[in-house]
Order: C-alpha cells, then structure tokens, then sequence
C-alpha cells in the first residue's frame, strides 16, 4: 500500500509521456490491477480554475489524456471531473474544461466530461468530520484515481494527492469547510478524513511542470521533472513533498496530520519503485500558517492583534491588478471581502486567513504578505 512509483519527465510529448505511465503503473502491477471492464473510472483531476495548460494550475491533459486512453484500452469508461473554486455550475464547468484542454481530451478518447451538480451526503466517522457533502459524481462512480498536480500552497505549503480530494465537495461548499474549520490542524485533519473517505483506489501527481512560490494559481512555473503513483495518497505526499525539498516531510500540515494517524509521513516508510527522487534545488515554499491557536485564544485582544500584524501572513489586494470580478468576494468564508467602487477589500479582522481569496483570483491581485518576523519564526 506505502508503495511509490518514481518516473523521470521533463515533458508533455504525447509518445513519451504514455512509455513513462505506462511503467510507472506496471511498478505498481499494471493498472488492470486496479480496474475491471465495465467499471465507470472517475478521474479525479485538479481543475482549480479556468486557465490554460502552460499556467500548469490545473492537470495536464496530456496526462489526463494517457490514462484516459488506458483505462478504455482495460475495457472501463473514463469520466473526467473536479469541482472549481468558486461556485458549482454547468457554464462554469464547461468553460473550465475547454480551457484547461480537458474538452479535447474527451473529444479525442472518448471519455466523459462530468456535468451532474448534485450532491449526496455521506456519513463517515472521522477525526474532525462525521460525514462529508460530496459531488454526488463522486459516489456514483465504481472507483476513482486521483491525478493531481504538483504546487506549492498558500495555506497547506504544498498541494499533492491529498489536497486535491477537496475538489470533492462541491463549489462554495468548500468554504464552509474552511470556516467550520479555521484552524489549520483541523482543516488538515479533514483533508486526511476525507481522502479515507473518498478512497481512490489509485493516485498519481503530475509533476513534470508544476508550480513553486504563491501556488496555487499565482506562483512560479517549475519543471519538476517527475511522474509519481501509489495507492496511497499520504505516502505518495510525501514522495511530492521531497521533490519539493519539505524535509523533513512532516513539515507539511496535511502530512502531520497524517502522520498523526500512524499513517505514511516520512520516506523510511515508504517504499520507492523506478527512479531515484531528488529534491528540486530551492523551491520556493511558503512557510505554514501558524499562532492562531496563540493568538486567538491566549492573550488580550490589543497585544494579540499586534502580534498578528507583526507574526501572521495576510492577504493583500492590489487595486491595480483587481478587475473587479467579484470570485473572491463570492468565495470567502467568512465573508470578509468587499467589493467597493468596482474594487475587492478585505477586513482582516475576520480574516481567517485561508487564503481563498488568492487561491482563486484568475488577475493574481492578491497577494499573501508574510511579516518577516513571522517567516523567522516558521523556518
């Protein structure tokens, strides 16, 4: 199950990209391992927003496209679907897959594009959730692999197979989860209680070009080089979080959480197939969110919102960037963004700094200011 198949790519050329997925599934025992003919396979892919393959936001479809291709070829019937940031429609989702290059996929080895915008609840008894909204695609489907994307993250640190299951709850559903659960260990305890939810039965990170910096939708293109699959998420996380230079791997909260359950969160625990994994030279990280817990709860209101400006990121609007669209005001939590004169204003003082508002801007005008005395403390 800890076990991680490791593949060398530095690009998308169709011809090499199906030799290197199909070694890297034959590592792991060929994907008819894990699929039957007439099986509906949902391909859980990362589509975040509506942006085109070379911004490397979303899946490559490339990828999407070779595994697509096989699991037709084992005799099962590709569905292709995410649910965005930002509100859960049908126009939406088809302007995501047409730019994102996932419409052509379907067009070209026809595989399903998932339109259904129903939900379904589902009960589970986790750490932090007891049960789960879910796309109600996610349910239907008679198994899922998850194909990530490999960023750095503004809240998480990094985003790999775990993280990418939040696109399981649909649209601004999301951002109830981020208020019930501001804080950041509670937040990573239900991304683990969710991916034990979903369960894929396969995972894979598209880590040939990724992203570095303010992922993830505003950070720096990166050639990562790299293809990665496991049956587990966490241990494949942790094999992404190498590649990234997260050492040790438990430094990522999502993984800390993990590891708080017995589950992989560290390479000793993991065992590696193919290629060996070497870490990318100074990637940009952002540093974790932490003092919350410190700030809110122990010490008076004044001395604490000083040491908030002076210790904790904050996002940052620059109005000569915002076009006034309004996705971040529609898509915060606790409702703290305002538009104003055409302009987004955030009031930080409900501010629970889960950085959607970043997330989720297509312009890139907003951008996560961390004090340096807080990005000391977090080194």
């Amino acid at each position: 199950m800890n076990r991680v198949s490791v593949i060398t790519c530095k690009d998308y050329d169709e011809v090499l990209l199906r030799k290197k997925i199909n070694k890297l599934f034959d590592l792991l025992g060929g994907l008819d391992s894990y699929i039957k003919p007439g099986q509906r396979v949902l391909l859980k892919v990362n589509l975040l927003m509506e942006k085109p393959p070379e911004a490397m936001v979303t899946t490559h479809p490339a990828v999407v496209k070779v595994i697509a291709e096989m699991v037709r070829e084992a005799g099962a019937h590709p569905i292709i679907g995410d649910s965005p940031g930002g509100p859960f429609t049908r126009v939406l989702l088809e302007r995501a897959y047409r730019k994102s290059g996932l419409a052509r996929v379907a067009e070209e080895t026809g595989a399903e594009l998932n339109f259904n915008l129903e939900q379904v609840t589902v009960p589970f008894d986790g750490v932090i959730n007891k049960s789960f909204v879910l796309g109600k695609y996610i349910k239907e489907a008679d198994l899922i692999i998850n194909i990530a994307k490999l960023k750095t993250h503004g809240l998480t640190m990094m985003t790999g197979a775990v993280k990418n299951l939040f696109g399981s709850i649909p649209g601004l559903l999301k951002a109830e989860y981020h208020l019930r659960m501001p804080d950041l260990t509670d937040f990573s305890n239900m991304l683990v209680d969710l991916s034990l939810c979903v369960n894929p039965v396969l995972n894979v990170i598209d880590g040939v070009w990724g992203m570095e910096g303010e992922g993830p939708s505003a950070g720096i293109r990166r050639n990562f080089g790299y293809l990665l699959a496991s049956p587990s998420p966490h241990a494949l996380d942790v094999a992404a979080a190498h590649i990234l230079g997260i050492m040790p791997e438990h430094r990522a909260p999502i993984i800390n959480a993990a590891r708080e359950r017995g589950l992989p969160s560290s390479l000793e625990e993991i065992t590696l197939l193919g290629e060996p994994l070497i870490p990318a030279e100074k990637t940009k990280i952002p540093p974790p969110v932490r003092f919350s817990n410190l700030l809110d709860r122990r010490l008076p209101g004044p001395i604490a919102r000083t040491l908030s400006y002076l210790l904790r990121p904050r996002p940052v609007f620059i109005s000569e960037l915002c076009v006034g669209c309004g996705d971040c005001y529609r898509s915060c939590p606790p409702q703290v963004v305002n538009m104003r004169n055409k302009k987004a204003e955030v009031s930080l003082d409900g501010c629970i700094r889960c950085f959607c508002c970043q997330e989720l801007c297509q312009y890139q005008a907003v951008k996560i200011k961390r004090p340096l005395l807080g990005r000391v403390l977090t080194r």
